[in-house]
């Protein structure tokens, strides 16, 4: 057998997540049985939605188990292989990464080129990110040209690739939320976006409003709370929001109030959607078609923040929720 490190929760968190929350733990991994592969994972993502998979409460996706390992996107090599199509060498993504190996079910599988783009894209820019950005800004906020487009939580590993989508396919204006300086200098200089702003630095609203004081017409939000309340306020009518996440919300212990202002939603006629993103997967090859010659020629830009180690995915997970990094947040394996 192989033996592997392996991240396991090892308690459901109350409120923030703790390194206590969590426990290392040196396994052993079997041979593949038929229709099976073995896999050394070579990067393995953290992601915001993995918050929600350490509570134990109903949801769209089962919560994850007590004293087992945790699971989430990873790309690596396959070592042993007991699967047609399948051979030592292929580098593959998967979705059990919290690991060094894996043995993974072939059919749950796909085959990446790592002389395409880097590795790290499959997991970002061209991977489960980038097709939710994909997805929630041309179906589910049904963006038009000549939109203006808000969006929080600019910097990160979805943000990033909506703000620059929406340029490049004829938005008004761009603007962006972001957490520091050197996010919002990140939105500015190398992305595009027309203005963005440190939401530490003032209200939401009258940051927005400053930015785009003729109002804007779509929000993806990934932060909700006083971002979606100041979106709400500068929506235009008939404006449409895609809520792909509230990041804000995702560590509180009591029930959160809702927007002060939804009876705007009346009045203007908005339209206010969620979206998951595994509702989307019949755009998956239009979406590798579109934007994985731009990620190629430079068009579309990005930034990872990668930490090393098995032993570092924790605190890149917490980092990841602390708003520390710039872009998709990897860890590297082996």
């Amino acid at each position: 057998m192989t033996t592997s490190t392996e991240i396991r929760l090892a308690a459901r968190p109350h409120g923030t997540p703790v390194p206590t929350d969590f426990e290392t733990v040196r396994t052993e991994v079997p041979q593949p049985g038929p229709g099976q592969l073995l896999v050394r994972n070579t990067l393995m993502s953290v992601d915001p939605y993995m918050r929600g998979r350490m509570d134990d409460r109903k949801s769209y996706v089962a919560p994850y188990e007590l004293g087992k390992a945790l699971q989430g996107g990873a790309v690596g090599e396959v070592v042993a292989s007991e699967a047609d199509g399948f051979q030592p060498g292929d580098t593959v993504l998967h979705g059990l990464g919290w690991r060094e190996y894996a043995l993974v079910e072939a059919r749950s599988v796909a085959k990446v080129d790592p002389s395409r783009a880097p590795l790290g894209a499959y997991l970002g820019v061209l991977g489960m990110p980038g097709l939710t950005a994909y997805a929630g800004l041309l179906r589910t906020a049904e963006f038009k040209p000549g939109d203006v487009v808000f969006v929080s939580s600019a910097a990160g590993a979805v943000g990033q690739v909506v703000g620059q989508l929406a340029k490049l396919k004829g938005a008004a204006r761009v603007i962006g939320s972001a957490g520091s300086a050197a996010k919002v200098a990140y939105l500015r200089e190398e992305l595009g976006f027309d203005a963005a702003f440190d939401y530490h630095d003032g209200p939401v609203r009258d940051q927005l409003k400053a930015a785009a004081p003729d109002g804007i017409d779509v929000y993806f939000d990934n932060v909700g709370g006083d971002h979606l309340e100041a979106a709400i306020s500068a929506l235009t009518v008939h404006g449409r929001v895609c809520v792909c996440g509230m990041i804000s919300v995702y560590n509180a212990t009591e029930p959160v109030p809702a927007p002060r202002n939804l009876a705007q939603v009346i009045g203007k006629r908005l339209t206010i959607r969620g979206m998951l993103v595994g509702d989307h997967g019949d755009l998956r090859d239009q979406f590798h078609t579109e934007v994985a010659p731009r990620v190629a020629d430079g068009s579309i830009r990005y930034r990872e923040t990668v930490l090393e180690g098995i032993d570092q995915a924790v605190e890149a997970f917490l980092s990841m929720l602390r708003g520390d990094g710039i872009g998709k947040t990897l860890v590297k394996l082996g």
